[in-house]
């Protein structure tokens, strides 16, 4: 069969992804309250025993459980503080600081619990929210879930590593010695049958919906890691690909397609960029090889 590009299947686009399940309101909403009622009633103590929006989320801060301080980092930034970015609510060691740098901008506490007590316990509402961050990334791990079983059911001599749901990245310093981005990550690993050669080096994005800097942020990352691997891999005389396994809707919007299509063909045969779909067609034993 003739060489076929990623390009070469835009006409037909719709055909070639596929769709994740999602989740369906309101009947996401037994499952969220049952699990961030315990989050509320937390937040709810706090705030009625902190003198000042500032001593609440020092109070946070000093909460042991992750998880916990992390849901309530949430809530607090809903109430208190939207223009804070939860990563930087969520550092502990920081607490104090971000205090001094944006405690000024608070939401000041009497207003806090105002608000906080004009809404039912648990707020359905509330819940419903946090519960988008529980489920991010769901789609992700389920598509890479889906490509190591079909994998292995295609190759089941060679070896594929990486985590297939959550899990630490692979770190391509602990791949190839010396390697000029030790901590640069990827999905996954593809070896040869003796578990040595590295075949090739893998990403896995599950695109619900993209568009704006968003892709060219996405596009233009993915081609610094491909340039980054593939001009390391013909120094060093390395036979490795790069294959970029992408799916969902996301796809078909704005340039996305093209951005990937240009990707794909800015290293002839090297990138390989794919939806679940098209393994059985385009992901082959000769092109992992040549």
């Amino acid at each position: 069969m003739d060489w076929k590009y990623f390009a070469d299947y835009k006409e037909e686009a719709h055909n070639w992804i596929t769709l994740s399940t999602g989740e369906y309101y309101p009947d996401v909403l037994k499952d969220a309250v049952a699990l961030y009622t315990p989050v509320l009633e937390l937040f709810k103590k706090l705030l009625l025993t902190s003198a000042s929006s500032a001593e609440l989320f020092l109070s946070i801060s000093d909460l042991r459980q992750p998880w916990m301080r992390v849901q309530l980092c949430r809530v607090f930034r809903r109430y208190v503080s939207p223009s804070t970015p939860v990563e930087m609510l969520k550092r502990k060691t920081q607490a104090e600081r971000i205090v001094a740098q944006f405690g000024d901008k608070f939401r000041p506490i009497p207003e806090v619990q105002a608000a906080f007590m004009s809404r039912p316990l648990p707020d359905e509402a509330l819940c419903a929210l946090l519960w988008e961050y529980h489920s991010r990334g769901q789609k992700g791990y389920d598509l890479t879930e889906r490509f190591f079983r079909m994998f292995r059911a295609r190759f089941p001599r060679l070896h594929i590593e990486g985590p297939e749901r959550a899990g630490q990245d692979i770190r391509l310093g602990n791949v190839f010695p010396h390697y000029p981005n030790p901590n640069r990550p990827v999905d996954f690993i593809i070896r040869d049958e003796d578990g040595v050669a590295v075949l090739a080096v893998g990403f896995a994005r599950y695109d619900s919906d993209r568009g704006g800097a968003q892709e060219d942020d996405r596009t233009g990352g993915y081609r610094n890691c491909a340039d980054e691997m593939l001009s390391y891999a013909q120094d060093h005389d390395i036979n490795a690909k790069v294959l970029f396994l992408n799916d969902g809707p996301g796809l078909l919007l704005g340039s996305m397609w093209d951005d990937y299509s240009a990707l794909e063909k800015s290293w002839p045969r090297k990138i390989m960029v794919l939806t679940l779909r098209m393994i059985p067609e385009r992901l082959t034993l000769e092109w992992l090889r040549s």
